[in-house]
C-alpha cells in the first residue's frame, strides 16, 4: 500500500490551480469573443438601416426634361418634374443640393429659392433653382416631397449650356442616393426644347 505523502498532496493543489486558471482564461476568452460578435451585428444592423434609408429616400424624373431658350444661342432655364421613388420617406427639397455641370461650367451648390410657383425667369443665370408647380399635394404646405407627390422644378443654367452640349445636372438630397439628370441640348433651338 502507497503512503500519500505532502508533496503528492501539493501536486494536487497546483493541478487544481491550474485548471481553475484554465476555466478563467477560457471565460475570459468567450467574453471577448461574444462581445466582438455583438458588435458585429450591431454594425451590421446599422449598416442594413442605413442603406434602407438612403434607398428609399430617391427622386425620379416624371416625363420630359424642358430646357428654355433665353435667345437662340443658349438654354435659359431646365423645368422638370420630380416625385419619390417606391419608398415611404418623405424628400425635404428645400435642403436638396443641386448642382450643374456641362463642358466649360461646373455650378455647384445652386442657391434655393424660396416660396411656390418661382418663374424660370427669376433663376435663369444666376445660379439658383426653385419650385414651380406641385401636383397631387396631400394638402400639407410644406416643401416635403410626399409618396404620391410630384414637384415641378426649375434650374438656371449658365450661358454655356448651348447647342449640342451635353448638360449634367444633379440632385442630392439631404438624406438618399445623388440623382444625376444627364441631357444633350439639341442642335437647333426653339423657345421650349425637349432634351434627350
Amino acid at each position: 500500500m502507497k503512503c500519500v505523502t505532502a508533496d503528492d498532496a501539493f501536486t494536487g493543489l497546483e493541478a487544481a490551480i491550474v485548471l481553475i486558471a484554465f476555466v478563467v482564461v477560457a471565460a475570459v476568452f468567450s467574453y471577448v469573443v461574444l462581445s466582438a460578435g455583438f458588435f458585429t451585428t450591431q454594425k451590421s444592423q446599422q449598416v442594413v438601416q442605413t442603406s434602407m434609408q438612403q434607398a428609399s429616400s430617391s427622386l425620379e424624373v416624371v416625363g420630359n426634361v424642358y430646357g428654355f431658350a433665353n435667345d437662340t444661342d443658349n438654354l435659359g432655364y431646365l423645368k422638370f418634374t420630380v416625385a419619390n421613388t417606391a419608398g415611404e420617406s418623405p424628400i425635404d427639397v428645400s435642403k436638396m443640393v443641386i448642382s450643374y455641370q456641362d463642358e466649360t461650367t461646373r455650378w455647384s451648390n445652386l442657391s434655393f429659392v424660396e416660396g411656390y410657383n418661382t418663374t424660370g425667369e427669376s433663376v435663369k443665370s444666376v445660379r439658383k433653382w426653385g419650385l414651380n408647380q406641385t401636383y397631387n399635394d396631400i394638402g400639407t404646405a410644406n416643401y416635403l416631397l410626399d409618396p404620391g407627390e410630384q414637384f415641378t422644378l426649375v434650374v438656371g443654367l449658365p450661358p454655356s449650356a448651348i447647342p449640342d452640349a451635353q448638360i449634367t445636372t444633379n440632385l442630392q438630397p439631404a438624406v438618399g442616393a445623388v440623382f444625376q439628370i444627364k441631357r444633350t441640348i439639341p442642335p437647333a433651338l426653339s423657345h421650349i426644347n425637349t432634351l434627350f
